[in-house]
């Protein structure tokens, strides 16, 4: 098991664990073995995650908090440098590769059922999981700060986009 600084990757890595969907954990300390490939750094994505009888996953990892209340928007910024990079691992991996952002929303309590489809508990933290495909994200992606070089989806487009990560798979 590759070593995780964040909780969001970990109770994402404890989500697959416990769905028994298979996957491999991407080691940050390998970023410089892509860099050679591609002349100049590449940023990792977190996993790859492999489907049963789709598509498999390359999957960067956000980690947002949320109120666990309903009507809060859903944050969803990225940097453009991680939609860039993603673009280019799916060139790398090629055909049966889809690279995909999940969101892990850490709610302080656990979010009415309504809010979320996926949520769980791990490490007396509950967290919830949104995930969308780089294609549909890149569609409706609009520049947020351009001083952080991030860009976000506004709200409609987000909701219409996003699904349960096992919808993905």
């Amino acid at each position: 098991m590759t070593q995780r600084r964040f909780h969001y990757e970990q109770a994402f890595e404890h989500y697959l664990r416990a769905n028994a969907i298979p996957y491999v954990a991407v080691d940050e300390a390998k970023r410089a073995l892509a860099g050679k490939v591609e002349r100049a750094p590449l940023k990792s994505f977190d996993f790859v995650v492999y489907s049963a009888g789709g598509t498999n996953l390359l999957v960067d990892v956000k980690g947002r908090k949320h109120s666990g209340k309903t009507g809060r928007s859903m944050q969803n910024w990225v940097t453009a440098d991680d939609v860039d990079c993603l673009t280019k691992w799916q060139g790398i991996f090629g055909e049966g590769f889809e690279p995909a952002f999940v969101f892990m929303f850490w709610c302080e309590s656990q979010p009415p059922d309504a809010l979320f489809h996926e949520v769980f508990e791990h490490n007396e933290k509950w967290y919830a999981v949104l995930a969308t495909r780089l294609a549909d994200y890149r569609l409706h992606m609009r520049q947020r700060s351009p001083k952080w070089g991030t860009v976000s989806v506004p709200a409609k487009a987000f909701s219409e986009i996003v699904l349960p990560l096992k919808d993905l798979l």
